[in-house]
């Protein structure tokens, strides 16, 4: 079997814990966009681009992207509690994409780019449902937030040459014209919390 292609949640989850490592799972939108994203934060050890969300086993990206298979892009974060809190984490995950969007954040349309945090236990789904209310309820957004709320029951990694894009195709034309202003803004926000 092509590790790559494998279900890893549980062995993902299984080295992480031994490591004192948690595990958060959002999708919100072109994983190429959130990788870059959460990679910067203090705290946050390893970022894994994937799938989540659908049934069919060992999706591949072409599969995905025809968005027949339920599943979304995920970024799958490893991260030291101790450093960094799931509270921050979901700030970050609402701040760096639009969450009233059904299906799409910019030209990424389809399910595929759905809004989704996917939970791992149940303190992350009551913060996610809390946090979700809370901004719903605050004005922000004139639209209501979209974002669904799942428990996590599989997590593919993308293939090779989609892990660590940002990072690896510094100058692809998605990275540039996409990627580098959503970046650049959310290391203001975050500034503090950067490494």
């Amino acid at each position: 079997m092509n590790i790559a292609k494998e279900d890893i949640l549980s062995k993902v989850q299984t080295n992480a814990a031994k490591a004192g490592l948690a595990t958060a799972t959002f999708g919100e939108g072109c994983f190429w966009c959130s990788e870059s994203y959460f990679k910067e934060l203090k705290g946050v050890k390893e970022v894994i681009s994937g799938y989540s969300g659908g049934q069919i086993p060992n999706p591949t990206y072409e599969q995905v992207c025809s968005g027949n298979t339920s599943y979304a892009e995920v970024s799958n974060i490893l991260y030291d509690p101790k450093i960094i809190h799931y509270d921050l984490l979901l700030e970050a995950f609402w701040s760096s994409h639009d969450p009233t969007t059904l299906n799409r954040q910019g030209h990424d349309v389809g399910p595929q780019y759905r809004s989704v945090v996917f939970y791992h236990n149940k303190e992350q789904k009551e913060k996610a449902e809390y946090y979700k209310k809370k901004i719903n309820s605050s004005g922000i957004y004139k639209d209501p937030i979209v974002t669904t709320i799942e428990p996590i029951s599989n997590f593919y990694t993308a293939e090779y040459y989609l892990q660590d894009f940002y990072e690896n195709n510094p100058h692809h034309p998605y990275c540039t014209i996409v990627i580098q202003p959503k970046l650049k803004k959310f290391k203001q926000l975050f500034k503090k919390n950067l490494k």
